[in-house]
């Protein structure tokens, strides 16, 4: 507990620090990019386009809104997937500057996340567009988006520090994760109805956080329900868990980073 209370004390001392980071990452993933930040609105709108041709169209799911729903289960595994990733790198990929000078190194996984949580921004913008093109109501119970965010960024944050760790010493990781990270897609109902699961998977369903998350999404913005006091403690306790977790992990590593990077 003494280790997380000055972790959250040197958040706060080197915050400036982590916005320079976190502005550093956003500016070289699109430093060679035509479209720029441009492109963070397109490539969301793009995939709702040809999964509607495909899902709706080809398998005829008979979801309502079927665009939506797709938009608020893609934007959020698409920046979970997409921050513990690149969370996952960032320890090794910052190899030069951590041999160099002090800075906290869980700041650098923590950039990585923030920065996806800039490009989760902006899709959720897109999203918007595409409920206007095709109509969608839009409901005040969207203003409760921040709170699905914020549960989402512990949870992000949590599996980048982990991820982060498990790099450093054993470089493999990456390439599990990328398959663990497909099986997790199929396993939520991102593109198809949470019935087509049924109940043999049932207990995929319940352990699954993102299902937890998107669920929560899917009821502000699509169906105007207001979440229960128990969905909000879902989805904040299992952010806390693997938050809390991550940094008990990272903290007990980080002083053989510098043996392994």
């Amino acid at each position: 507990m003494k280790k997380i209370s000055v972790m959250f004390s040197g958040f706060f001392k080197y915050k400036d620090l982590l916005m320079e980071l976190v502005s550093r990452d956003i500016k070289i993933r699109y430093r060679r990019s035509v479209l720029g930040l441009f492109w963070t609105l397109l490539n969301p709108i793009l995939m709702m386009t040809v999964m509607t041709l495909v899902f709706s169209g080809l398998f005829r799911f008979d979801i309502e809104n079927f665009p939506i729903y797709f938009f608020t289960g893609h934007i959020l595994f698409t920046f979970l997937t997409e921050s513990t990733t690149n969370g996952m790198h960032s320890i090794v990929e910052s190899s030069n500057l951590i041999n160099k000078v002090y800075i906290p190194k869980y700041l650098f996984p923590l950039s990585k996340v923030l920065s996806s949580g800039v490009n989760l921004i902006f899709s959720f913008v897109a999203m918007i567009f595409v409920m206007i093109a095709t109509g969608v109501k839009f409901y005040s119970t969207m203003l409760l988006t921040p709170l699905i965010i914020f549960y989402l960024l512990l949870l992000a944050a949590g599996l980048s520090l982990i991820l982060a760790s498990c790099q450093v010493f054993f470089r493999d990781t990456a390439q599990l994760y990328s398959v663990f990270t497909l099986l997790w897609m199929y396993l939520t109902p991102i593109f198809y109805p949470v019935s087509l699961l049924g109940d043999k998977l049932k207990i995929a369903l319940t352990l699954n956080p993102m299902v937890h998350y998107i669920t929560y999404f899917r009821n502000i913005v699509l169906d105007n329900k207001v979440p229960s006091l128990q969905q909000n403690i879902t989805c904040l306790v299992m952010g806390l868990m693997f938050f809390c977790f991550g940094l008990c992990v990272f903290y007990r590593k980080q002083d053989k980073f510098i043996l392994h990077i």
